[in-house]
């Protein structure tokens, strides 16, 4: 098993979770950023181009998780970056 689901109360939006976990042992913290993708005046046949060049441009430390249900304005992304293991 690779995920575990937490739930965790509501964030306002373009803020970082982090999340502490230990792994035999091992403490690491995970740390995970949502972020809304506004596509607003953009036409829906080019909203996965949209959605291409914001991924291709995005740092690279942090891996996308999830893609949630978009609006009609936006769509939210869930980023991942896992940090050093500490003892």
């Amino acid at each position: 098993m690779r995920e575990i689901v937490i739930l965790i109360p509501d964030i306002d939006k373009e803020q970082n979770v982090e999340i502490d976990v230990r792994i035999n042992g091992k403490k690491k913290t995970l740390q995970y950023r949502v972020e809304l993708l506004s596509w607003e005046g953009s036409p829906e046949i080019d909203r996965v181009t949209v959605l291409k060049h914001k991924l291709k441009d995005y740092d690279k430390d942090w891996e996308l998780v999830e893609i949630g249900a978009p609006t009609e304005t936006e769509i939210p992304l869930m980023f991942r970056r896992q940090q050093i293991t500490q003892e």
